[in-house]
């Protein structure tokens, strides 16, 4: 047990210096959110995770997700308009619910839809600093149940430091505005989406499986995810190439 605890913390302490990188060195911004995502599954009590960004006209986008599962789910909300993400930007709050079969009235189109898919459970964090509210993180279970107040707390406080990493990565390269500057990513998850595709087509693998070579490929490469799939996209790359090649030796 103490062992355990022990890795858990360690873990921890691992993920919140990587985010408090961003505040002082460039960084691929969506390799950062899925590294966000990819952390909270790890570190509490929650199945998938995803992210949602605002754009320069303040509509939310999906922009990371830990699993095809939540994109597509995180996709739906969006085009309902309907669901904790969007509440919690909207709010500003924190927004939870612990049995999803509960909540057909609150969220009619996606109470439904996140059961259907497998889901019962739900808690999303406002990305904020302050009166700036830049996004939402959507945190899914496939049990019933809400996260415990450690648990709560520690995604909060991932959220927080991702939120200062992006605003403050908008700052140092002198954006207009925190909503423009992250139009970027919004654009970088495009070409990823398309690079996603064409390599699942290709080589005949998931979607998922698509996203852990291109990443693979980036991270050997020392490159940003989204500049390989530009170049996917552009078929300036050879997709034979691409076969995942695994972390950079020396890096996390």
């Amino acid at each position: 047990m103490a062992e355990a605890a022990r890795g858990r913390e360690l873990a921890l302490i691992d993920a919140l210096v990587h985010l408090a990188d961003t505040l002082v060195d460039d960084y691929d911004v969506i390799e950062f959110l899925q590294f966000l995502t990819e952390r909270c599954v790890e570190l509490s009590e929650v199945d998938e995770a995803a992210v949602m960004l605002t754009n320069p006209t303040g509509h939310l986008q999906s922009v990371a997700a830990s699993t095809e599962r939540t994109r597509l789910l995180e996709l739906f909300e969006l085009q309902n308009q309907d669901g904790p993400c969007l509440d919690a930007f909207r709010t500003g709050e924190v927004v939870v619910s612990g049995d999803l079969a509960a909540e057909v009235d609150r969220w009619p189109t996606f109470a439904p839809r996140a059961m259907e898919v497998g889901f019962s459970a739900v808690h999303s964090v406002p990305l904020r600093l302050r009166r700036e509210v830049i996004g939402a993180l959507n945190l899914l279970r496939v049990s019933t149940g809400k996260l415990d107040d450690a648990d709560a707390r520690l995604v909060r406080a991932l959220s927080d430091i991702a939120t200062i990493g992006l605003i403050q990565e908008r700052t140092i390269k002198g954006s207009q505005s925190t909503s423009a500057g992250l139009q970027n990513a919004l654009t970088s998850r495009i070409r990823i989406e398309q690079a996603k595709g064409v390599l699942a087509e290709r080589r005949s693998v998931s979607t998922d499986a698509a996203f852990d070579m291109l990443r693979g490929y980036a991270r050997h490469h020392r490159l940003k995810i989204s500049e390989v799939a530009a170049d996917i996209v552009t078929r300036r790359l050879d997709i034979a190439t691409v076969t995942g090649g695994g972390d950079t030796p020396g890096t996390d």
